[in-house]
């Protein structure tokens, strides 16, 4: 065995056991949803004696009081179209504020960088009296409105941009490309990593919200997933924790999967940042 390999295994053994702590509660949570609820809420141990559906079953069937399948409907839309919007926007801004002659660009650019230093529950409750206001509390136009744009995501795009060489996009325009088909095939390809780990970043960041949307939805067809799972804690399944371990479950598994597929962006974001 080479000596580093002997200096790396006291190492892997370390990290080993800080994921095993950190993966704790979620394999706590996933073993309980599989419990009945006298098990649940008396045996301590991790794995159940016996294995049952019936909290999963119990959360799909036609009676529940937790409609899990409408949260995750409302959730996916309000996610996704509330990603691409963040997406499409920053990019066009941080296009627009790097290449083009935008009237008072050094301002706006200030602005941009005010705005990374005001804390978001600031303008929560400005946010909040203003869509109640026009009564458009309890729709999806509170919960995807205020995601349409990232200071963060202009920020990052634009500090990329004023570095990335323009002999592309120059020679781009002397074979006849238009300002669009530049953007769309040049720019865009060379900035995919980091707008797809802002993508990510907002995706999970609207996915796992609760405080807003505990401000602007009321009715029960409306809640997303987070929204929806808060609820339980207060309602009956509050004395079955089997059964809320099933409900966290199901919530958490759309944004695992979608951190996974994501996660190379993620790396070649960093590698990108690094080399420059």
């Amino acid at each position: 065995m080479k000596r580093s390999t002997r200096k790396a295994i006291p190492i892997v053994i370390l990290a080993t056991i800080i994921a095993c702590l950190f993966l704790l509660p979620l394999i706590w949570m996933v073993f309980t949803s599989f419990k009945t609820l006298s098990e649940s809420m008396a045996s301590s141990s991790i794995l159940p004696s016996r294995w049952t559906m019936e909290n999963y079953l119990g959360i799909f069937s036609s009676v529940s009081d937790a409609p899990i399948l409408k949260w995750l409907l409302n959730t996916a839309f309000v996610t996704l179209v509330g990603t691409v919007l963040v997406v499409i926007v920053d990019v066009l801004a941080a296009y627009s504020l790097s290449r083009l002659n935008v009237p008072g660009k050094k301002l706006i650019l200030g602005m941009v960088v005010a705005a990374l230093t005001i804390p978001g529950i600031v303008t929560l409750f400005p946010a909040f009296y203003m869509f109640k206001s026009v009564n458009l509390l309890d729709t999806f136009i509170p919960l995807i409105f205020p995601y349409t744009a990232s200071t963060l995501g202009v920020f990052l795009i634009y500090n990329f941009l004023i570095s990335f060489p323009k002999d592309l996009e120059e020679a781009a325009y002397i074979d006849g490309a238009s300002q669009w088909q530049i953007l769309y095939h040049v720019i865009f390809p060379a900035i995919k990593p980091i707008a797809m780990t802002l993508g990510v970043i907002t995706f999970l960041g609207i996915y796992n919200d609760f405080l807003w949307p505990s401000l602007v939805i009321n009715s029960n067809d409306m809640k997303t997933i987070s929204l929806g799972i808060a609820t339980l804690i207060q309602g009956a399944n509050f004395v079955n924790p089997a059964k809320m371990m099933a409900s966290t479950v199901i919530a958490t598994i759309p944004a695992i999967v979608i951190f996974l597929l994501a996660n190379k962006y993620f790396v070649k974001s960093i590698t990108n940042s690094g080399i420059k």
